[in-house]
């Protein structure tokens, strides 16, 4: 008969340095560097008073990476949170392995809606770090909200001859030129009005929802009212901007 390896799955001692599990350019890295040193949670922090007497509380900043990460794996239940924090060796890593229970959980995302919005705006205008709709403007067009001197002028609809993509034309009856229509597209695309129509393409939040969607999992929200239904849809914009952040190669 053939011989196997053997299989052994008998406790292991197996030693895990888990502030290495936490890899520079990962969603995880950043976030934990963002909390620490660029989110002003002082208000989260004035919520405790157990500074002489009670038992000691988790640290807002603990509870707000566990539910983000959480989030940006598709778990959104407190419980499979809390199992996470047990069973997951990253979400020990982020949490410094406390291991929070389900009902800790729930309790500070529920009680989030005071805070969070400023938490989501304050990422949002630290313009040294966030990728701001002015700053893309100016980095694709060269000009803010313009379409002058352009670093990627050769992918522009407006030069379809260096664009390798389908061309579309339109033909009228006795149109002595079927370039017509796309000259005077040109044209409108060009003046101040279409530059300033053409730049609130770039506000579109359809990849928000389809990312949330379909790739965070968010198929429903686990909260009742509308004020608690905001806060874990803040929740998870944070998840997304942080992402972004990450694949921009910030905190390596």
């Amino acid at each position: 008969m053939p011989r196997y390896k053997p299989v052994d799955r008998s406790p292991k001692f197996i030693p895990v340095v888990l502030d290495a599990q936490i890899q520079p350019g990962s969603f995880e890295y950043a976030l934990d560097y963002l909390v620490d040193h660029e989110l002003d949670l002082s208000a989260l922090h004035a919520r405790y008073n157990n500074d002489e007497t009670g038992a000691p509380a988790y640290d807002p900043a603990v509870l707000l990476k566990i539910v983000l990460l959480a989030y940006s794996r598709g778990l959104i239940s407190s419980r499979s949170i809390e199992r996470a924090c047990r069973e997951n060796v990253l979400f020990m890593a982020l949490s410094g392995d406390s291991a929070p229970q389900f009902t800790t959980i729930a309790k500070f995302i529920r009680e989030l809606a005071p805070q969070i919005q400023a938490l989501f705006t304050h990422l949002y205008s630290n313009g040294s770090h966030c990728v701001t709709r002015g700053r893309i403007s100016h980095k694709f067009t060269g000009t803010q909200g313009g379409c002058g001197p352009c670093q990627l002028r050769s992918q522009c609809l407006r030069y379809p001859d260096r664009t390798p993509v389908r061309q579309v034309s339109f033909f009228a009856k006795d149109q002595p030129s079927p370039h017509q229509f796309t000259e005077r597209m040109k044209q409108a695309i060009d003046s101040p009005r279409g530059r300033k129509l053409y730049s609130q393409r770039m506000a579109t939040v359809e990849p928000v929802f389809a990312n949330l969607r379909h790739n965070k999992q968010l198929n429903r929200f686990t909260l009742r009212t509308q004020p608690k239904v905001n806060t874990q849809w803040t929740l998870y914009c944070l998840v997304h901007n942080i992402e972004k952040l990450a694949k921009a190669g910030f905190a390596r």
